[in-house]
């Protein structure tokens, strides 16, 4: 799916710059736009949410999609992404930090995607759920790691938010390095794993179902499960370590 799609983002982004579409500007209908470049409408869409989180386009609910304003992105990647970064590189302990941001701006996101997700929004979250799904840690991590992201981006573009929508956006290279080096710990644990594909399962079906105080309910369990289930890996490691330094009484 991933080498199909590549080649698709690549033509929209080089029709964007054949037909000069300045920021503001808006991309043609999905119907005419997938005739003109001779893809499906599915393919299309993708191709399309994959630019909004990059984001090279914004999504405006019942008014199409546009070309993003430059300085947004740039001010994601200048001001917010690369000092959170060189944080969570220096000192682990951080990593605690961006989930509880997590938990703040996508139990809202989630909230907001059960109301106001379209069909299309629904059937691209269940895609990039089934995806999750796919991917196994063991053959292609850092691909698991982005999976998982794109499960939860999916939702923040489904709340129709824009602000909520640039956090996350501008979050995304950190989130994928947090996801990866929690997904790496959690790993060894199989019924971890069964319990994360339950709580996004959870978190798909009340979205889908329109349901937003559960989609909420069910992505705070999620994200507290992850952060309490780091702590209590990282405090065994931590534990196993000073066992070691224990002088050995036989000796």
């Amino acid at each position: 799916m991933m080498s199909m799609e590549k080649p698709l983002i690549d033509r929209l982004r080089q029709f964007i710059a054949d037909q000069q579409l300045q920021p503001g500007a808006r991309l043609p209908a999905e119907r005419q736009l997938a005739q003109q470049l001779t893809v499906s409408r599915s393919s299309l869409r993708e191709a399309i949410q994959t630019l909004i989180s990059e984001g090279v386009l914004i999504s405006r609910r019942g008014g199409g999609n546009f070309i993003a304003e430059q300085r947004t992105a740039d001010w994601s990647a200048n001001r917010l992404v690369m000092p959170l970064s060189t944080l969570l590189a220096d000192d682990p302990g951080y990593r605690y930090d961006v989930l509880e941001a997590r938990i703040a701006i996508e139990s809202s996101t989630a909230w907001h995607a059960a109301r106001r997700a379209t069909p299309e929004d629904k059937a691209h979250i269940q895609r990039c759920y089934q995806m999750l799904l796919q991917v196994s840690d063991r053959d292609d991590p850092d691909l698991a790691a982005h999976s998982d992201v794109r499960f939860h981006l999916a939702i923040a573009e489904a709340a129709h938010n824009l602000v909520l929508l640039q956090a996350m956006r501008g979050l995304f290279d950190l989130l994928q390095s947090s996801v990866m080096q929690s997904r790496q710990r959690m790993y060894t644990a199989p019924e971890i794993f069964r319990q994360l594909a339950v709580q996004h399962e959870a978190i798909c079906q009340a979205i889908v179902a329109g349901d937003a105080d559960r989609a909420r309910s069910a992505t705070i369990h999620h994200l507290e499960f992850v952060d309490a289930t780091m702590r209590n890996l990282h405090e065994e490691e931590a534990r196993r370590a000073r066992s070691m330094r224990i002088p050995n009484s036989k000796a």
